[in-house]
């Protein structure tokens, strides 16, 4: 049945003149389905989807022989673009290469089909995934517990580094020049809340003892019992923020160089960070070898930047400083390293107590250039430690009660 009506379909497009009856119920249909996958506050692409598939016009125009099919597919391929998931990505492309009319139609109805599943899917899984949380962390937190009633010990290790956590925040420490200008910023920089008159709190200690995993010595074995299963994924954390203290520093010894007019153009900071994140992917293992590579290119970029614009180029003594300040960032005692190290933790810090959006909206310097990044590091870190809070906060409770004076 369904060749037979496609093969209607064609006879119909190929008679002379062309008869339009079954391509103008298909263009209904299909109306009427991408009217289905937009979301309501998409009301630019509704008034978009009304307008080119009118179909009072649309009836106009094939009773006079004059519908353009290949335009109006053209303008639902762009449609379907817009608005499916990235796993339908090929599919679309792959139709924009059919020439033939009909087989066209039939393919844009197949994908269209698999995208309404993927809208009913998604709406399921949205719909489910607050039971499916809830029931994962009472299962988590349920098997901990079978563990801990025949490991008695099993929370010695989180006890010790929630222990270190108090004594990091009640521990004076030395004011350095370096230390990030936390003053206006609504959170306590890492290791700061020793100043502050206001007693700890145990969502302080709680995120000071998270960040703390992100300097953990990997030699160390005596890792908080209640994230483990989470030590993988914070160790890609750590790895991830390091390679944003690279790109921040390199970028901020750059500007320091090039001034606003380069670094004021998006299309230079971003070529810029891809060069940057390409050659400094293997620094752990060579950063001396890979800062001059770094060093070198980045000169280059701001030197044909700056021609290409028409501006001065730096004078030799400009361009030999650059290098040298950009190969220094290979040195472990750096303080552009230190400095960008400290305010990225800073930020983090401040996404535990007040969230990504807020800490994005007041950045501490030397971070604006990187600030996408910085976001999705945000939201992986808060992520993650907000749903271990949940599954171990009764636990984390318990043992700050002998820490800490708890309200």
């Amino acid at each position: 049945m369904h060749s037979a009506f496609w093969d209607h379909l064609k006879e119909q497009l190929s008679a002379t003149p062309p008869n339009f009856t079954c391509a103008l119920e298909l263009l209904k249909e299909i109306k009427e389905i991408l009217l289905s996958l937009l979301l309501p506050r998409q009301i630019r692409l509704r008034s978009e989807i009304e307008e080119t598939l009118n179909m009072d016009l649309r009836k106009q125009e094939a009773e006079h022989g004059t519908l353009d099919v290949p335009h109006l597919s053209k303008f639902i391929l762009n449609m379907m673009t817009l608005l499916c998931a990235p796993v339908r990505d090929e599919a679309v492309q792959n139709l924009e290469n059919i020439t033939d009319p009909v087989q066209l139609l039939r393919g844009i109805f197949k994908v269209l089909g698999l995208m309404e599943m993927d809208m009913v899917v998604n709406y399921t899984i949205q719909s489910l995934q607050p039971h499916l949380q809830e029931h994962s962390i009472q299962y988590e937190r349920a098997r901990f517990q079978e563990l801990l009633n025949t490991q008695p010990s099993l929370l010695d290790h989180t006890t010790k580094w929630l222990t270190q956590a108090v004594a990091d925040l009640t521990t004076p420490l030395p004011t350095s020049p370096d230390t990030p200008d936390s003053s206006s910023v609504d959170c306590r920089a890492p290791n700061e809340a020793v100043n502050n008159p206001e007693p700890l709190s145990s969502s302080m200690v709680l995120s000071q003892g998270f960040l703390n995993l992100l300097l953990w010595d990997p030699e160390n074995e005596e890792f908080p019992e209640t994230l483990l299963m989470d030590r993988t994924r914070l160790q890609e954390l750590e790895s991830q923020l390091h390679q944003l203290t690279i790109l921040a520093s390199v970028l901020l010894v750059a500007s320091s160089f090039s001034g606003n007019v380069l670094f004021g153009s998006p299309q230079f900071v971003d070529k810029l960070k891809r060069v940057t994140k390409a050659l400094t992917e293997e620094f752990n293992s060579r950063p001396e070898e890979v800062m001059v590579t770094v060093s070198e290119q980045v000169s280059q970029e701001i030197h044909e930047s700056l021609k290409n614009m028409g501006l001065a180029a730096l004078s030799s003594d400009n361009t030999a400083s650059l290098i040298g300040q950009l190969q220094n960032i290979a040195k472990k005692e750096n303080c552009v390293c230190s400095v960008i190290d400290q305010r990225i933790r800073l930020f983090l810090k401040c996404c535990l107590v007040l969230g990504v959006q807020r800490s994005l909206s007041d950045l501490p310097g030397g971070l604006a250039l990187i600030e996408v990044e910085l976001a999705e590091l945000g939201q992986k870190f808060v992520s993650l430690t907000h749903h271990n809070q949940q599954v171990f906060g009764p636990y984390y409770t318990e043992i700050l009660k002998t820490l800490i004076p708890l309200p």
